[in-house]
């Protein structure tokens, strides 16, 4: 039997946070959904409760630590200390090196890097007081390989991996563990968006078709792991890069 455990899901109104929530509340957590659309989030838990779920939508933008601290406030009041988090909350970037701005360097890492070290830094408290967590932290492949156009974006999600492994032994022997999953091309609104503008060069079935597995990712695929990772069975699995890809990278 699961044991219900709160969970906090960023980027939870649509894509990959979207699917981990609904495969979250499941599995029978009571789920949070944070997200800077504060309408897609609310939309999104009515859906979820809809379906006999305990889910909740709020407005949360992942970059301003006030709304996250607040959103966690309300969490803890209305379903209890969340001892669950899932980092997915996230921005990508396609531009030349030169062209890169400060501006677009900054906000990419505060969504993707410090917007996860806030959310962490947020609900562990709750975890210590528990004695027990779950971290999962939302990372991407282009991190292993790197990829053309996307320093500013690599260098982010590079980033949460080499947080989530310093995390992970920080916390270990408070009874909480961090784990990162790398997603690899898989198929969500922003992969789509980017097909649209011409990113993917001959598209996405192209590249599904040079995938080991021969299919482009879900979401849920992405889902699956995290629901094994938050669970009682992960207990002894922490500081890893658990890569979903498809074979795309090992």
């Amino acid at each position: 039997m699961t044991t219900r455990r709160t969970a906090i899901v960023t980027g939870g109104g649509s894509g990959i946070g979207l699917a981990i929530a609904r495969r979250l509340a499941s599995d029978g957590h009571p789920v949070a959904l944070f997200d800077r659309d504060g309408p897609s989030a609310e939309a999104a838990a009515a859906a979820i409760a809809a379906v006999g779920g305990t889910a909740a939508g709020l407005s949360v933008d992942v970059t301003d630590r006030a709304q996250i601290d607040a959103g966690v406030d309300r969490v803890r009041d209305e379903m209890g200390r969340p001892t669950v988090l899932v980092n997915s909350a996230g921005l990508d970037g396609f531009d030349p090196f030169l062209s890169i701005t400060a501006e677009k360097w900054n906000r990419i890492l505060a969504v993707n890097l410090t917007g996860t070290f806030d959310c962490c830094q947020a609900v562990v408290p709750d975890m210590i007081e528990e004695g027990w967590g779950r971290i999962v932290n939302i990372s991407s492949s282009s991190a292993h390989g790197g990829q053309p156009l996307m320093t500013h974006y690599v260098a982010s999600k590079a980033g949460v991996i080499g947080f989530t492994k310093a995390l992970a032994l920080e916390l270990g022997p408070k009874g909480i563990t961090v784990n990162t999953i790398p997603p690899g091309f898989i198929d969500t609104p922003m992969l789509r968006a980017s097909e649209r503008k011409g990113l993917l060069g001959k598209g996405v079935e192209y590249h599904a078709s040079l995938t080991p597995v021969r299919r482009v990712g879900t979401p849920e695929d992405i889902a699956a792991t995290c629901s094994f990772l938050v669970s009682e069975d992960a207990s002894y699995i922490t500081g890893q890069v658990i890569g979903v890809n498809g074979g795309r990278n090992t």
